[in-house]
């Protein structure tokens, strides 16, 4: 045996003794580390859950699932997914006695990453750099979570399946791409949410070739709370107005004057379309390109 040969042999038989010996070494994620049981994550937060949908695995728990399917609703959870209270404010009992693998969690949001940490490692990602592009941050989150779990390649399926979304939309939009559209949800009969730019509605109408009617004042998420008689300014535009379980108050509120007088509602201009997460992922955006194609142009 040549001296390389015998000095290579004591080095693997060395780093194999270091590697049993040493807390260190053994903790480095490349050495020892074993991946989440899929079956067993929860979410805390509606977009690391959207996140973790769209790599084909359904999290054990996630919070708040009654506002959950009011606000959000695609991807649709599975019946048996278990409810472990509010976002801000889980049951940590009970998320303790489910033995998660993981925690997902949305940086900044919910409860003290070390408190969790007691119950299992913690996995953050962000709803908002202040880019103003919430679209490619989630994308980039995506991968992330994709890294972590060992889906790369199911990460890449649902891009593809994404991207040809887009591209199918922007096509369809064309032929009504010259009229700017304005996007809404009712807070209170005299509030109204509108989305401008930072907002991931704004960052996938510009990707599909269309404009935001709103040009308003902004905010660090792309939405602003405005009075209701604002509205009264949007001129030869398409309004879309989310659906959140506001029934009423869009019935009371549609039998005034003022609303009578938009011009958008003289002009047979104004939808009133299904519920999208407006601070979500991939999914809620191609469930937006659904809404815009079934009310604006063509199913895709």
């Amino acid at each position: 045996m040549s001296d390389i040969q015998r000095y290579s042999g004591l080095t693997r038989r060395r780093l194999l003794q270091m590697m049993a010996l040493s807390p260190l070494l053994t903790s480095l994620p490349a050495l020892s580390a074993s991946r989440p049981d899929l079956s067993r994550i929860v979410t805390l937060e509606w977009l690391p859950t959207e996140l973790l949908i769209a790599l084909g695995v359904m999290p054990l728990a996630i919070a708040d699932i009654p506002n959950y399917n009011l606000w959000v609703a695609e991807p649709p959870l599975a019946p048996g997914v278990i409810d472990v209270g509010q976002r801000t404010e889980p049951n940590m009992e009970l998320i303790q006695q489910l033995k998660p693998s993981l925690l997902l969690i949305t940086q900044g949001y919910g409860p003290d990453t070390q408190q969790l940490e007691t119950i299992a490692p913690v996995l953050g990602v962000k709803a908002n750099d202040g880019s103003a592009k919430p679209m490619q941050l989630a994308i980039k989150s995506l991968h992330k979570l994709a890294d972590t779990l060992g889906l790369q390649e199911r990460a890449e399926e649902h891009l593809r399946v994404y991207n040809d979304a887009i591209a199918k939309t922007r096509e369809l939009m064309k032929p009504v791409a010259q009229q700017p559209v304005l996007l809404m949800t009712f807070i209170d009969p005299r509030h109204v949410l509108v989305f401008g730019q930072g907002s991931m509605f704004h960052e996938i109408m510009g990707d599909v070739g269309l404009t935001n009617a709103w040009s308003g004042e902004g905010s660090f998420w792309g939405s602003v709370s405005v009075g209701v008689e604002r509205l009264t300014r949007i001129k030869n535009a398409r309004v879309l107005c989310f659906d959140h379980g506001s029934a009423d108050i869009m019935d009371a509120v549609a039998k005034t004057p003022l609303w009578k007088s938009m011009p958008f509602v003289r002009a047979n201009q104004f939808s009133v379309v299904p519920a999208v997460w407006f601070y979500g992922a991939t999914f809620s955006a191609m469930h937006f390109c659904k809404i815009l194609n079934s009310t604006l142009g063509k199913p895709v």
